[in-house]
């Protein structure tokens, strides 16, 4: 019997084309669900082999390598990923974090900061906990929470997306598959690549059975699908990542001297 390959994913709407079929693809995949921050958590603890994890968490750690050309990306509006707030940009003292992300914390406090010029108080919101009880200015929710999120009695709702690409030009990588170290894929590797596939070729089925689940328009999610996420991870994904990445690095976010490296690939990037 082949070695049971142990894989954690996020139960995300813009999880479900990269894990079409995995199981199926490869009888030893043993696939799990879980938040994008205790997925992390899980890969450090040596308790997955491959996590579906935020970004940041790969630059933290320093010792996995990515399975090449994957990931969940956007090249302009996201709308999974969104600051509400009562005030301006300018005005923002306090905020809450969606304790289910770490990339896109990473990302508000960089535009934030960076951007912006303001240093707000940083506190966590539960994932139990109604955005609409926080006292802060601004609260950021991500994923399937983001998209069904309205909060009236917040003015603004930025698109951490559409913030970064409008800043920078560049797409923004969310999340992608990560590889502990020492650990074989064996025939599994070809899996990842052809779930995404079958994946993309599936939007509109996909589509149509998550959405009564998020109570969500199945048309609103075929679009999201097809039109707001990109699954690709090229050169202009990679440079959209080296900019986070050094900016994450300036704020004391990630580690300094921390390389791409591609599983089957070493060193074909660097992030210095």
């Amino acid at each position: 019997m082949p070695t049971p390959i142990r894989v954690g994913a996020v139960n995300y709407l813009n999880t479900k084309p990269l894990i079409c079929d995995l199981e199926a693809l490869a009888p030893n995949i043993e696939l799990m669900l879980d938040v994008p921050s205790r997925l992390a958590d899980l890969l450090r603890e040596g308790e997955l082999d491959v996590g579906l994890i935020p970004v940041v968490e790969y630059f933290r750690a320093g010792n996995y390598s990515i399975v090449p050309g994957i990931s969940i990306a956007s090249r302009g509006p996201v709308l999974s990923v969104t600051l509400f707030s009562r005030v301006p940009w300018a005005n923002i003292r306090r905020v809450a974090l969606d304790e289910g992300s770490r990339t896109s914390a990473a990302l508000a406090q960089i535009l934030l900061r960076k951007r912006h010029g303001v240093h707000p108080e940083i506190v966590s919101l539960p994932m139990n906990r109604a955005a609409e009880e926080v006292d802060t200015d601004a609260v950021l929710l991500i994923g399937d929470r983001a998209m069904r999120a309205c909060l009236p009695g917040f003015v603004h709702a930025f698109d951490l997306g559409q913030e970064w690409q409008d800043w920078t030009g560049l797409p923004f990588v969310y999340a992608f598959w990560a590889v502990r170290e020492g650990v074989d894929l064996g025939p599994a590797e070809s899996a990842f690549a052809e779930a995404k596939q079958r994946g993309s070729e599936r939007i509109g089925r996909i589509a149509h059975d998550e959405a009564p689940r998020l109570g969500l328009d199945a048309g609103f999610c075929r679009r999201y699908l097809q039109s707001i996420i990109h699954f690709d991870l090229g050169p202009r994904e990679q440079a959209g990542l080296h900019h986070y990445y050094m900016l994450a690095c300036e704020l004391g976010l990630a580690r300094r001297g921390v390389n791409l490296e591609f599983y089957g690939q070493p060193h074909l990037a660097e992030s210095r």
